[in-house]
């Protein structure tokens, strides 16, 4: 049965993110990708099917006895994009990793424990990984072999997280500038300056709102995506241009726009400063810097900006990468104990039939074989024989369980 796990997979070590995106399944929402999937399972005949989608990846494991070869794959991606160039054909091997048997399971434990993560030790994929089974089990595309896979990939993945130091040291460029900014020990009531509302500032926001910060001002050239952020963070937004007009002064700085010119003049800083000559925190996030480098060298200012960060996210990185090693032996020990664990599965759904058939031979010797004898039985004796049956039934459900279940830790 382990050979019947499959797996096929395009991610980030062997291609680029734009075109993982062909190879994702495109569905309106969630009755219409349910739709597709089942469509799948159907038409590749495969016994069980789990889909997982990232940004980095997409992921289909699925049980199969039959071949997955190169024809197969092709097949499988032609229904899954219709539009994919006939280009990408010629050469699917080199984009598409086919894994199968005990390959497929250790990859999946690899996923789970971020080990084979764009950036390694990201605990998200374990969330999206949970997401993506219930959402496959809720639908009834993924079965007791399935479960048991994911199953003891979320146990493997647990324990990297528990025994090693792979999740430690931020490595996001926001995360460590925010890391900084806390450093900084401002007030919660800090007044905050957010230039910018796009991906970047987003997330910015996000962390402020953990953090409890909200006394913000948002500015953006979109009034609109100004208003979401500020509403997010309980507070005031305005568009770009009307910057040089903010009288309320601030505390921290945080600036990230598509810019290629210096926003942050040294005539703006003065003006947003109001009089005020205490130190200030400058966050500059953006590329090129939006912050002109005046400003920096002749205020008074911690700075943090992306080139730094960036510097300590590698350094945080090669740290993580450290520990991959190590997380490598706790999943190996994961893996290796999993055959175990589907013999006797197997068995356990080999074993469903054994207490209907039991109790079909008890009603046929009661009814059938013996039933004159039992007529004639008095009432107490009949109670008696019956109670025996009765417990006769039960021990005899249990000792073929039992019995396997030593037969696989005997064999193993």
């Amino acid at each position: 049965m382990l050979a019947n796990y499959k797996i096929l997979t395009v991610t980030h070590k062997s291609t680029n993110l734009k075109t993982i995106g062909d190879f994702i399944i495109k569905a309106a929402d969630a009755s219409a990708l349910k739709s597709r999937l089942e469509a799948i399972k159907s038409q590749f005949q495969l016994d069980e099917l789990l889909y997982l989608p990232t940004c980095n990846r997409v992921m289909y494991l699925f049980t199969t006895s039959q071949p997955v070869d190169e024809r197969f794959t092709a097949s499988f991606f032609q229904h899954i994009n219709p539009n994919l160039p006939a280009a990408t054909f010629n050469h699917i091997d080199e984009i598409v990793d086919t894994l199968e048997g005990s390959a497929a399971l250790e990859h999946l434990l690899d996923v789970a424990a971020s080990v084979d993560s764009l950036v390694i030790g990201e605990r998200q994929i374990l969330r999206q990984l949970r997401e993506a089974f219930e959402q496959c089990w809720g639908w009834g595309l993924t079965g007791n072999f399935v479960r048991l896979a994911y199953q003891q990939a979320v146990a493997a993945a647990k324990a990297v997280y528990s025994n090693t130091r792979i999740g430690e040291k931020p490595v996001s460029i926001v995360s460590l500038a925010i890391q900084k900014l806390l450093k900084a020990k401002l007030n919660k009531n800090a007044r905050i300056l957010l230039i910018g509302a796009g991906q970047t500032n987003q997330l910015v926001a996000k962390f402020l709102l953990k953090h409890a910060f909200t006394n913000v001002v948002v500015f953006n050239r979109s009034l609109g995506k100004a208003k979401e952020l500020a509403e997010m963070l309980d507070g005031e937004s305005f568009p770009l241009d009307r910057l040089p007009l903010h009288k309320g002064g601030f505390d921290c700085l945080i600036v990230c726009t598509g810019a290629t010119d210096s926003i942050i003049t040294p005539e703006l800083y003065a003006a947003l400063l109001q009089g005020d000559s205490r130190r200030k925190v400058v966050i500059d996030l953006s590329v090129p810097h939006n912050v002109a480098e005046a400003v920096v060298e002749n205020n008074n200012i911690d700075y943090i900006e992306i080139e730094g960060l960036r510097h300590m996210a590698q350094a945080n990185l090669s740290f993580r990468e450290q520990e991959v090693e190590q997380a490598k032996e706790i999943l190996n020990q994961y893996l290796q104990a999993f055959p175990p664990l589907l013999k006797q599965r197997q068995l356990e759904l080999a074993m469903n039939k054994v207490p209907a058939e039991i109790k079909a031979v008890k009603e046929k010797a009661i009814n059938e074989v013996f039933r004159k004898e039992v007529e004639m039985l008095d009432g107490q004796s009949r109670e008696l024989m019956e109670k025996m049956m009765a417990y006769m039934e039960k021990k005899c459900i249990g000792i073929p369980m039992r019995v396997a279940r030593e037969a696989v830790l005997v064999g193993e």
